[in-house]
């Protein structure tokens, strides 16, 4: 009995090198203990416990005798061990010796024989499970490039484009639904464990009635797309009045003067206020150029009543045509409202969140601004666009109506796993989405899921031979993202805890055809060069190459809460029109109703999304598979210097300890990635500590606080404009308009705190991989 005990804690050991001590001291423990009952039992009281003999324990042929692992510290040499090595043991405990020499002779020949027939047998078994079991993943290493050929390569145009048009022929009705048959099309495609996680949450819904607004000038009442207050437009375009609306915006009725701030900056602000009263007053605000919440956190705190929202034509692209089209917009900064930090699981305390601002917001198309300021709709400049802008002369008084439901609804997130071999408890996200709001959103999420359905289906042919990947690939389709990326922040707040360790890094598909004229690649810093080789790995058998411009800028979507709140590194393609004008920043917030043939026109052979899914399914191989994490510290410490950069933020503080940070992480990457990326010079237990520091590189620089729509993450800028931190360049403006520099200090704090705490974080990673080498040597 204490034997078989010892025996399985030993092959426990051989899973787990890292059994603790007290466990191996107290199987040593039981075995003495038992050892002790058995010598009190008649009979035992006449063995020798000198004995020297045990070559018939060092003979034996049963795995079970096997004491070697069994270390001397933890389990001294017992009296079981003593009890076999007694010559009298033998005589009680074998057979007798046989009395013929001529059957020992025959029995020894049927013993032999035997052993010869079981080792051929065991020759023969072993040769043909080793041609047919595949390699192991290690062996694989040198082959890498030419396992994500072949995978790619079955990434097909045709195949993502009959993917899309099967999803749009699918009745959303519901968004479990439309998860419901995500998930049979992954199951389908082999993918082993996939689940569906539903959550129960706040949602902000159209009423039963379109918002209006009116002039009270002329008594017109219109509809938010600029057609006029009548039953028959209401009944011809249901779906698209209902659903132009602000979700989480505050209800009601307001009517009061409309002032026009353009779009809304500090400057806008600081002009207005300086003119007129604001109290209560509605404002007619351009979408654009600054995070949405971050503006209306702006008017809500001047003190105005309501908002107009719109977009000004001459920031649309030229190929697009959304004069008359209304848009839904969410003002819901991530996650359940009514759980604000938590996640929505059953029994979680609801608060009562109905509004998430007390301004009333309302969303209008170009031509019902041009109503609003008085503008002629046929009015075409041959040369130039000319902004909108309210005349300076005379009062206008409008009217808002509006009116939202809050309820309680179920959203679905699909979640797949493809485990690792190497290292399976880290883990690279792709994520996509499926709720576009009914014709809202475009049919973007139909071209998401198609190219994470398609690379789920290469991958897959290529795992029934036998591949996996070294780390575990987690595919996810996200529910609730248009109010507000709802599915990833409860899913993610749901295992926060587990992903905090375990996630090495997030690939967004959020609106990957959003445009046909350029590739806008997105990295975080350690993931640009990356992001960069990637383009090139892609493109070498095409003619023309996209440049590598990558940036670091604030991006829409569900990878929100990795980089925000857990510090993950994170990666986007897509394709875009040419901007029109620097203002353009930020119209992706806006959801306009698009027809289901408008991706099919943007991307007729789906050449565009065969392009997105490859540089996406580069990418995360690259990060699933490295032995070494394809990240780069030295270029995150380039980033830092060039925030701070300019006339703004010159403080010989942050300089000092940016220039620490790059010279920390210039010999962290020499010193620590070159030799570890060398197979030659690789040691196992270095790899592992060294993708340890990797992981958690852009942790150090999450701020506290950060105002509404702006970035915890002060790593990414506010748009390719500006170089320089977001949060500070929000104090600034915050100065300006409040004369305070209380916001300003405390916004240095943080910064310097946080280039100061990557500092040494990489100086201990460096301090740790001096002392592991000494103590070898």
């Amino acid at each position: 009995m204490a034997y078989h005990k010892v025996n399985a804690d030993q092959r426990a050991q051989g899973h787990s090198p890292y059994l603790d001590n007290d466990e191996l001291q107290a199987t040593a423990l039981e075995l003495e203990w038992d050892m002790e009952k058995e010598l009190e039992e008649p009979g035992f009281d006449h063995f020798r416990l000198d004995g020297a003999i045990q070559h018939h324990l060092g003979n034996s042929q049963s795995p079970d005798l096997d004491l070697e692992p069994i270390q001397p510290s933890s389990s001294p040499k017992g009296r079981f061990q003593r009890l076999q090595e007694d010559p009298d043991y033998v005589s009680h405990y074998t057979r007798q010796a046989p009395k013929s020499n001529r059957c020992s002779f025959f029995q020894i020949l049927k013993v032999f024989c035997t052993a010869l027939i079981l080792f051929i047998f065991g020759i023969v078994i072993g040769y043909y499970a080793r041609k047919k079991c595949p390699s192991s993943p290690t062996s694989q290493e040198p082959n890498n490039p030419h396992i994500y050929h072949e995978i790619l390569k079955e990434i097909k145009a045709e195949n993502i484009q009959e993917i899309y048009r099967d999803l749009l022929q699918f009745p959303r009705e519901d968004d479990v639904d439309i998860a419901m048959k995500i998930l049979v099309q992954w199951s389908s495609q082999g993918l082993e464990d996939v689940r569906l996680v539903n959550y129960s949450v706040l949602l902000d819904l159209p009423g039963s009635s379109s918002n209006t607004v009116t002039l009270k000038n002329s008594g017109e009442c219109f509809y938010p797309s600029g057609q006029q207050c009548n039953t028959e437009t209401k009944m011809l375009h249901s779906q698209d009045l209902l659903y132009s609306y602000a979700a989480y915006s505050a209800k009601g009725t307001l009517e009061a003067e409309l002032v026009d701030i353009q779009y809304g900056t500090v400057e806008d602000l600081i002009r207005i206020q300086a003119i007129t009263n604001v109290t209560k007053k509605i404002a007619l605000l351009k979408l654009g150029q600054s995070p949405l919440l971050y503006k209306l956190s702006l008017l809500e705190d001047a003190g105005f009543g309501g908002v107009v929202l719109y977009v000004d034509p001459c920031d649309l692209p030229k190929t697009t045509d959304l004069a008359d089209k209304a848009f839904m917009v969410s003002l819901n900064g991530g996650g359940d409202p009514s759980t604000p930090g938590y996640a929505s699981i059953e029994g979680s305390y609801r608060q009562n969140r109905l509004n998430l601002t007390t301004l009333l917001v309302q969303p209008i198309s170009t031509v019902l601004a041009k109503k609003l300021v008085s503008l002629p709709e046929d009015t075409v400049q041959k040369d130039r666009c000319i902004p909108l802008q309210l005349p300076a002369t005379g009062k206008k008084i409008i009217s808002l109506n509006i009116q939202s439901v809050t309820t309680y609804k179920t959203i679905s997130n699909v979640i797949g796993y493809l485990r690792g071999t190497v290292f399976p408890d880290r883990y690279v996200i792709i994520g996509s989405h499926h709720n576009g709001l009914n014709t809202y959103g475009g049919q973007e999420w139909a071209s998401s899921t198609a190219i994470i359905t398609a690379f789920i289906q290469a991958l897959m042919l290529k795992a029934k031979r036998g591949w996996r990947p070294d780390r575990t690939i987690v595919f996810c389709s996200w529910g609730g993202t248009s109010f507000g990326n709802i599915g990833s922040y409860e899913w993610a707040e749901d295992l926060k805890r587990v992903l905090q360790r375990n996630v090495v890094a997030y690939v967004s598909l959020h609106n990957p055809v959003r445009g046909n004229s350029t590739l806008h690649p997105v990295a975080s810093p350690s993931l640009q060069q990356l992001a960069a080789e990637s383009q090139s790995f892609n493109c070498v058998e095409k003619t023309r190459c996209p440049g590598s411009n990558v940036s670091s800028v604030q991006i829409q979507g569900d990878s929100d809460y990795f980089i925000n709140h857990l510090g993950v590194p994170a990666t986007q393609f897509s394709y875009e029109d040419i901007k029109t004008s620097e203002n353009s920043s930020f119209l992706s917030e806006a959801l306009f109703p698009v027809h289901t043939t408008k991706t099919e026109e943007l991307d007729p052979s789906f050449s565009l999304h065969e392009t997105i899914a490859k540089l996406t399914g580069q990418v995360t191989l690259q990060i699933a598979n490295e032995p070494v994490l394809p990240f780069n510290a030295l270029d995150i410490a380039l980033e830092v210097q060039n925030s701070l950069k300019g006339d703004e933020v010159d403080i010989p503080q942050l300089l000092a300890v940016a220039s620490r940070l790059r010279d920390t992480a210039e010999l962290f990457q020499s010193d620590e990635m070159r030799p570890a990326n060398d197979p030659k010079e690789r040691a196992p237990i270095r790899v592992r500590m060294l993708n340890d520091v990797l992981q958690s590189l852009e942790k150090s620089f999450l701020v506290h606080r950060a105002p509404p729509g702006l970035y915890r993450n002060i790593l990414y800028r506010l748009d390719e404009r500006t170089s320089q931190f977001s949060v500070l360049l929000e104090a600034l403006e915050h100065c300006k308009l409040h004369q305070s520099n209380e916001t300003v200090q405390a916004a240095l704090s943080e910064v310097l705190n946080s280039i100061n705490s990557a500092q040494v974080y990489f100086k201990a990673g460096l301090d740790v991989f001096e002392t592991t080498l000494a103590g070898k040597k």
